[in-house]
């Protein structure tokens, strides 16, 4: 932090570029050059913002567009975050000194008697560092020797965070030696009373004081955590060395002084990243349960294979058996009934034989008798064997049978291993229920504190259009927690048509965590595209038309939003009757969330110069005027924007001559509306109808009915006193060039 009287050098000290000549870098130049010589880019992130606190009024540096940025402090650790601030990310040296560059394009400067080209506001640069520390789990484990390889991978990977803060005060001035006068003598003043607040703040902590007063200012506030909390501070005074600023120096000196005396208490804060040990886990359960697959496979194909077999076997052995036996009995019959007949035959022609014919015969029939009998004697021995053989087989059968039934007890075992598998199975199952369980609860969580951070004011968006869906986004890329990390690694591991899939599954719970996840790839640009060619818009509109669920409504609308972002998109919606469904969801809705995702979809939708006439034909404008029933400021301000986006596609047609006749938005009554809010309180708000009132304005033919429902009045004031310089010129040029309201303002009697 650089503190001292106007042109004593703090931005020369702090935020000189040094391209000329390298010796004349600043600090913020030679602290980021020592922060990427350190960084890895696999483990760390670097990420950057450039503020200026003007007239206690927070601008954000690189989008001049986002010039009220709100303050958060975190009520348990005090810490001070800004939600709405633009974060770049920083890879080289070279993209910090753009955005160096350009950041002190856009800040605010005056000349005065003290400095030509003195700083009129406080410059923050604040760069954040975000480091994954590896190898933590090893040293856990070793601590405790009793942990199991379960508990080991349980434990979630560490993320440490750190924050610097470069801080160019401007400068303190006296009126009367710096000649301010008008606009600059009152940012002379704004500056002196932060300046005195943040001396206040330094004396109660010099002197150990009960009470700090660090909300005296926005100044005090931004730098709590920094001169009265956990971090390192350093202090840079500045002094002149004129004898005319004497009283100058020696107040700066004395500031040096009382602040030598703060001692602030170091901390290291580090986070546990739950999702990736969740990611991990998953990982490790497809794999167990792949591997449990694939061994029940070849179990079951190992059955079937042994069942087979020994089934080939025991039918084989009954066939031979079975034709061995046949074919011995066909034998041995054969045999039998021709040794009966060759008997027969030879006894009958004994019989006719007479005398000593008839006693040879019957010696010969002796022989053939001894000769049969031998035969018979052998035919026994045969059969003896055939039964023996018929023995064996029926053995070989047995010991079939025992194979069979060894075979048998090892498919009991196989079995048993099997339900073993199934227990422990079970228990995986019951265990992954639990983690389930801890991931919705940190789902939970992280719905409660998107609520939170939805409730602490409007994020940033491009071309100065607060959607609520980019507040969403920039609010969870400053949460931390590595939540767009995770969704990144779900998208790749589980795939796009698997999340789709999801958002027609029967469990409520299941279409709920599937559209959240589709809504925070819907926040980047580049998914937008795949999401959109998977089908996932058409899912989303569907899902929109057909649950009940108000949180599911919310959720798709504000999916249905980021995606309308896009011109290609935006016809697709209108072509899917993307209006009436988000109509019909307004006409239902409660939640004033809900209403501000419907609101901020159909804004988007407002934006597109060829989807004007349809978009007012399928009810687009009359939902807009129905959805201020609400009465809620964030709703109300996307309903302007919505207006504020029509009525300046309606202004350019005019002007190309491709639009003729009073505007839509008059004709379906949204002029005593705009009107009625021009001069609200809250500044989107009034911002917005103001633009409305001044693109309205800009084609002749509204002027009669702008002049009846009181808008001349207001058209005049925002020419005078609308603090936004491009708006205050439309406004009175409008009214310059329209004959109708010059005759008005001549008929009113109004000096313009």
């Amino acid at each position: 932090m650089a503190y001292g009287q106007t042109g004593t050098g703090k931005t020369y000290t702090l935020g000189r570029l040094g391209e000329e000549d390298t010796a004349n870098r600043g600090i913020m130049v030679r602290a980021m050059e020592d922060i990427l010589a350190e960084v890895s880019p696999e483990i760390d992130y670097v990420l950057v913002s450039y503020l200026q606190l003007y007239m206690e009024s927070l601008q954000d540096l690189l989008d001049p567009t986002n010039d009220n940025i709100s303050i958060v402090e975190e009520p348990k650790s005090g810490d001070v975050s800004l939600p709405g601030a633009t974060l770049v990310e920083i890879r080289d040296q070279q993209s910090f000194l753009e955005l160096l560059r350009l950041g002190e394009a856009h800040r605010h400067a005056a000349n005065t008697k003290l400095n030509t080209e003195s700083s009129r506001s406080h410059a923050l640069l604040m760069v954040h560092v975000k480091r994954t520390v590896k190898g933590r789990e090893a040293a856990h484990s070793s601590d405790n020797g009793n942990s199991t390889s379960m508990a080991r991978s349980l434990r979630p990977p560490l993320v440490r965070k750190g924050k610097l803060v470069v801080v160019d005060l401007a400068g303190s001035e006296r009126i009367d030696k710096s000649g301010s006068d008008g606009h600059t003598r009152e940012e002379a003043k704004s500056i002196n009373l932060s300046l005195s607040a943040l001396g206040k703040c330094i004396n109660a902590l010099a002197e150990n004081s009960a009470h700090v007063p660090v909300r005296d200012s926005k100044l005090t506030r931004l730098l709590r955590d920094s001169f009265g909390g956990t971090a390192r501070t350093s202090l840079v005074i500045t002094v002149g060395p004129s004898p005319r600023h004497r009283g100058e120096t020696a107040s700066t000196i004395m500031f040096g002084q009382r602040a030598m005396k703060v001692e602030n208490m170091l901390k290291l804060k580090e986070e546990f990243d739950y999702k990736s040990l969740a990611r991990r886990l998953d990982i490790q359960l497809d794999k167990l349960i792949m591997e449990h697959e694939r061994k029940q496979k070849a179990f079951e194909v190992e059955i079937e294979r042994i069942t087979a077999e020994a089934q080939n076997r025991i039918s084989e052995a009954e066939r031979n058996y079975a034709d061995a036996v046949e074919k011995e009995r066909l034998k041995y019959q054969k045999d039998y009934m021709e040794s009966i007949k060759k008997l027969e035959e030879k006894w009958m022609m004994n019989q006719q034989n007479q005398g000593d014919e008839r006693k040879e015969q019957m010696v010969h029939i002796a022989e053939e008798v001894a000769e049969v009998k031998k035969l018979l004697s052998k035919e026994t021995s045969l059969r003896k064997a055939a039964e023996e053989e018929v023995d064996n087989l029926k053995s070989q059968l047995a010991q079939l049978k025992m194979s069979e039934a060894s075979a048998n007890s090892e498919i009991l075992k196989l079995r048993k291993m099997v339900e073993d598998e199934v227990c422990q199975k079970e228990k995986l199952e019951g265990e992954i229920s639990m983690l389930q369980s801890q991931l919705l609860h940190l789902s939970f969580e992280a719905d409660e504190t998107r609520k939170r951070l939805d409730r602490g004011g409007p994020g940033k968006v491009p071309g100065g259009l607060d959607s609520p869906v980019s507040q969403v986004r920039s609010q969870l890329k400053d949460s931390g927690n590595g939540e767009k990390a995770s969704v990144a690694k779900l998208f790749e591991q589980v795939g796009l048509q698997k999340i789709l899939s999801l958002l027609e599954a029967e469990d409520a719970d299941v279409r709920i965590h599937a559209v959240k996840v589709v809504a925070n790839l819907a926040a980047e640009e580049t998914n937008q595209q795949k999401i959109v060619e998977a089908g996932g818009l058409k899912s989303l509109l569907m899902l929109l038309g057909s649950s009940e669920d108000e949180t599911i409504h919310r959720v798709a609308a504000g999916a249905i939003a980021n995606l309308a972002m896009n011109e290609k998109n935006q016809e697709l919606i209108m072509s899917q009757g993307g209006i009436s469904l988000l109509s019909t969801t307004a006409s239902h809705a409660k939640d004033p969330q809900t209403l501000r995702m419907v609101a901020g979809a159909i804004a988007n939708l407002c934006g597109n110069d060829k989807l004007q006439t349809k978009l007012r034909g399928e009810g687009g404008i009359k939902a807009l005027l129905e959805i201020v029933k609400c009465g809620h400021p964030d709703v109300l301000a996307q309903v302007a924007r919505g207006i504020a986006n029509f009525a300046k596609c309606e202004s350019r047609a005019s002007t190309q001559g491709s639009k003729t006749g009073r505007s839509l938005l008059i004709e379906d009554g949204a002029l005593p509306w705009i009107v009625q809010n021009a001069n609200s309180d809250a500044s989107p708000i009034r911002r917005h109808t103001e633009l409305a009132l001044c693109h309205l304005a800009q084609h002749e033919v509204n002027a009669k009915d702008m002049i009846s429902e009181g808008a001349l009045w207001e058209l005049v004031r925002i020419s005078q006193d609308c603090p936004r310089e491009d708006i205050r010129t439309l406004a009175h040029r409008t009214l310059a060039s329209s004959p109708d309201f010059i005759a008005g303002l001549k008929r009113l009697r109004i000096d313009y």
